[in-house]
Parts: C-alpha cells; structure tokens; sequence
C-alpha cells in the first residue's frame, strides 16, 4: 500500500523501481521493528545497573541495599533481554541506536517509574507470569508506544518510520500477548516473509496493481458517481484499487479474506468513515462479479 502511494500512481510507472522500493520499506519496516524491541531491553538493562549502583552506595538505606527487584525480575522482560536469537539479529543487521542516543532509554525509564503503571505493579515483590505479561503490555501500550518523543525520534531517524510505527507497534503487542512461559526464543524475532512465496505474493501483488490501475480505477469511479471525487482519500482508492486486483488476480484468495484485510488496514490508516466507506464500493462490486459471472474463484469454500 504504501509502496503505491508513493508512486505516480499510473501504469507506466517503472515496475522495477516500484519493486525495489517495496522491498526496501519492508527492510526498513523489520528494522523498526528490532530497533523498538532493542529499545525495550536498554530500558530493562538500565534499570538493572541503576538499581546495582543504588545497593553499592556508600551510605544506602536498609530498602536500597534489599530494594524490591520485581522490575527487573519481570520474566517477560528477562525473556527478551536474554533472548540469543533477537541479540544476534540485532548485530547482524547493526541496529542498536540507543547506545548513542541514550537519553531517550533515560526518558522512557524516568515515564515508567513515575506511572501508575509501575507503582501499582511494584506494591508486592513477586509475582505471576501472567501478571508480568499483563504488566509489560501495559507499559508499552500506555507508555512506550504512544510516547512523543519517540516519535519525533523515529522520524528524524528515517521518515517512512512514522507511518510504519502502527504496524511494528502493533506487530509487537501482538507478541507480548502471545508469549507463555513456555515461548520458544523464536516468537520475538518473526521472519519478515513466510517464505519466498509469501514475497512473491507481495512483488505480484504490487505489480498487477500498477498494470491494471487505470482499469480498477475506471470501476471504482463507475460505482462512486454519487460521491465527489475530491472527498475520496488516496489512500481509500489504493486499498479499492488493491482489493479489486486480488478479486480478479489471485483466484485461490477468498472474496472475504480480501475485503476483511483491506477494511482493517482502513481502519488503522485512513478516516474513521474509510472501512465502511470501502465495504459499500467493494460489496457492489462483487454483486456485479457475481451475477456476470466474473468471479472465478479456486479452492472449496472459495468466493
């Protein structure tokens, strides 16, 4: 989607480029991706040694010489700061920012410690895995994804940042949700292709697209008459435009898993209106599919 976007939106575009960029943002994107869960763990990280350098003073207090270390016992976070998959992937790829720009992991702490979050979380000394799960997903909705400097951050760093935030930030609350006690190492460092088909889906997708835009839009415009061409964002037209060619292009992808995908990534990256918007356009026309016998859909229970 964004790769369309950005592009002149015509079919003489050059597909290669238009290739090379897709490919490109979704490195980009898994960069983000491990440069936000690095950041997680030089949070953790700082908390250990600050609360070692409080037991080491030279006149510290009963409480800071056996100070409560659920923080920093938190079995999630201990998970992901510990993880040989993760810390290899990070080194591979050199993405560790946060040992120069150190400030920020000082920032995120400081917010942490002073929520309610945290106070509520540290009133007792241990805990459940469940109850460090739920803490640890708490912070990084209420406190580390939303956070505005880390905004700002991101998009100083690369500007097609910003708008893969939502996707990472999402991608990664996904993750802590989904992690037990029993998680194999693997579920924090996710490939960024299923396999090369998966890529592949995603090249052809993005070609056919280009290749057929004037088409799609054409079908698009004939079922919108009644709307002001103004009034239709560019990114409600992508989406249509991208759903059309899997209705037409990708036989073995069912009609509903289409339309539920591009409705959701409606409702993340366009107006409140867009998803209902979409599923009225995208609804009349599959009615018009099937009664011409359009629709040729493979597979049981395709459609």
């Amino acid at each position: 989607m964004q790769t369309l976007y950005a592009s002149k939106g015509s079919e003489g575009d050059d597909l290669k480029t238009n290739e090379k960029f897709l490919l490109q943002s979704l490195d980009s994107l898994y960069d983000l991706f491990l440069t936000q869960l690095t950041l997680i763990v030089e949070v953790h990280t700082k908390s250990k040694d600050r609360l070692q350098k409080t037991q080491k003073k030279l006149l510290a207090t009963k409480d800071e010489i056996n100070p409560n270390a659920k923080f920093i016992n938190n079995e999630v976070l201990e998970r992901l700061s510990s993880n040989v998959v993760l810390k290899e992937r990070i080194e591979d790829q050199k993405l560790n920012p946060w040992y120069l720009d150190f400030e920020y992991v000082d920032v995120i702490l400081k917010t942490i410690l002073e929520s309610d979050i945290y106070k509520s979380y540290m009133t007792t000394k241990t805990s459940t895995f469940k109850e460090d799960k739920n803490f640890v997903i708490d912070l990084f909705t209420e406190i580390i994804a939303p956070n505005d400097k880390l905004y700002d951050y991101f998009e100083d760093r690369r500007i097609t940042w910003l708008d893969d935030l939502p996707v990472v930030n999402t991608t990664i609350l996904k993750l802590f949700k989904k992690v037990k006690a029993t998680s194999e190492p693997g579920l924090f460092t996710p490939s960024l292709f299923k396999d090369l088909e998966d890529r592949d889906f995603g090249v052809e997708l993005l070609k056919k697209t280009i290749l057929n835009q004037a088409s799609f839009s054409k079908e698009i415009s004939a079922k919108t008459k009644n709307w002001d061409a103004e009034r239709i964002t560019q990114i409600d037209t992508v989406l249509m435009q991208m759903a059309i060619c899997e209705f037409q292009k990708f036989p073995s992808i069912p009609v509903k898993v289409t339309i539920n995908e591009y409705l959701e990534i409606a409702k993340e990256y366009s107006t409140p209106k867009s998803s209902n918007f979409i599923n009225g356009i995208l609804d009349k026309i599959i009615k018009e599919y099937t009664a011409e016998g359009q629709l040729n859909k493979i597979g049981r229970g395709l459609m």
